[in-house]
């Protein structure tokens, strides 16, 4: 079971399941609809329900049918057709064989459920028991899914509304979401806030109190979000300098005092997949392999998967360099030296280097670029009079115009850099130590050009966090 599993089901029943032992089946939004009970409850009642459906939706359409007389035909079909009552009766053998699996209840031997073997009595019953052995089992049961059709569609049966924050070196981001109709995600809230949380961290290795502060001011916007969208489900995906500075627990408790869940620290396969999930979303045309590089202000993330089936990850790893490691540790002077610019070009390199020998990046057939740098480098190329992020999503950058762009920006000061109209205040200091990092990229997967992409990770955690209806 997923840790919000029993939570769900308890929202379903609008009371506290009794006796579940696994969830037998799950919706297609990703929520429990039956779960697998004993045989005997925990305050000693014999229960012969072993399949217990739960989805409040489903039940509701059952319900429909048998107020429209479905049972009565049924059971009128079972007295004159031998081959179905045959079937029938095998249901009812199975269901009692997978009860007796979990335990022997002298009360209730013999006894199925839902009228098996000779009579219609329950529709719920049924259906559960279908949705959970599989079609072909019992044949009432694969009516009734059948007559209710895709029942799921409109939302997920968690209920409602989920919300996923990422919290970087740099910002920390919400996104709210629904399900439409046809499972996609329906966005109802974007926001970024420049917080600096490393900021100072590779010298310290604690995150200072007016970052802190900033973080926590944060969160506190974010929390009225989440209530004024009735938000279900929250995930917060912390940085992973979290997991490494000294004043950790702080954070971890200011975080949850304001919103009431824990930062957590993914780990890189799971960072791997759910940034991967998210950059491709909404793009079209990706050739596979597909080299997905998120440039981060701590970290940098290599991610190369195949599309032709499903999301199938080959390989991925970070580096520790980004946007604002390399602006702090190297690019003080405004603008920067041409030595200071040669020292972020000597750790990047080395990082690629040491990158390649995990990300094989000549097998990319298509590069997909996302977060604030590379969105910022595409705003720029199409000359954007102000960040539009529907002008920037799926557009191209070429090796020549990252080469060309990348020098401007380092040549231009801290105050032109700001003037520019599509420039985020929070990347003015920061955009030339990732302009280089994009520009490595651009260098060793030449001549591919950089699709850009407004989806990252933190589309990955909703899209998931959606879809698992937990």
């Amino acid at each position: 079971m997923l840790p919000d599993d029993l939570r769900i089901i308890r929202e379903q029943l609008s009371r506290v399941p009794r006796g579940v032992v696994e969830i037998a089946h799950r919706c297609a939004c990703g929520a429990p609809d039956v779960v697998r009970t004993e045989p005997r409850l925990p305050d000693g009642t014999p229960f012969p329900t072993s399949y217990y459906l739960t989805c409040p939706r489903l039940a509701s359409a059952i319900g429909t049918l048998e107020s429209e007389g479905v049972m009565r035909e049924m059971e009128a079909r079972l007295q004159t057709d031998p081959a179905l009552a045959l079937q029938y009766q095998q249901a009812h053998e199975h269901y009692l064989a997978r009860r007796e699996e979990l335990g022997h209840v002298d009360e209730i031997a013999g006894i199925s459920a839902g009228g098996m073997p000779d009579r219609v009595k329950c529709l719920h019953v049924l259906a559960g028991h279908s949705l959970a052995a599989g079609p072909g089992v019992n044949p009432f049961g694969d009516e009734v899914l059948v007559l209710v059709g895709q029942y799921w569609q409109r939302n997920s049966c968690a209920g409602g509304p989920v919300a996923a924050i990422d919290c970087g070196t740099n910002s920390i981001r919400i996104l709210i979401a629904d399900i439409d109709t046809d499972g996609k995600l329906i966005e109802l809230v974007r926001e970024m806030r420049i917080v600096r949380l490393g900021e100072g961290v590779d010298k310290t290795g604690e995150f200072s109190p007016a970052a802190l502060e900033r973080t926590f001011a944060a969160c506190e916007e974010y929390r009225t979000l989440i209530d004024a969208h009735s938000v279900k489900s929250v995930r917060f995906v912390a940085t992973s300098a979290s997991r490494d500075v000294s004043n950790r627990a702080a954070f971890i408790e200011g975080v949850h005092q304001r919103l009431g869940v824990s930062p957590e620290v993914i780990t890189g396969t799971e960072e791997a997949e759910l940034s991967f999930l998210g950059a491709v979303r909404g793009l079209t045309n990706l050739e596979s392999p597909v080299l997905v590089v998120d440039i981060g202000g701590g970290s940098t993330e290599f991610v190369l998967g195949d599309l032709t089936d499903d999301v199938q990850i080959q390989n991925s790893v970070s580096m520790n360099i980004g946007c604002v490691r390399m602006t702090e540790r190297h690019l003080a002077a405004d603008p920067p030296s041409q030595e200071q610019v040669t020292a972020v070009e000597a750790d990047i390199a080395a990082a690629f280097d040491e990158a390649a020998r995990t990300v094989d990046f000549s097998l990319a057939k298509t590069v997909v670029g996302v977060a604030g740098t590379v969105t910022t480098v595409s705003a720029m190329a199409m000359d954007l009079q102000r960040y539009e992020p529907e002008i920037i999503h799926g557009s191209t950058l070429t090796s020549a115009q990252v080469e060309e762009l990348t020098q401007r920006l380092l040549a231009m000061t801290r105050a032109q850099r700001a003037a520019l109209p599509f420039m985020h205040e929070g990347r003015v200091d920061v955009i030339g130590g990732g302009a280089l990092i994009l520009r490595e990229l651009a260098r060793r997967t030449s001549p591919i050009s950089i699709r850009v992409s407004e989806y990252d990770i933190l589309d990955g955690i909703v899209y998931r966090l959606a879809h698992r209806g937990s």
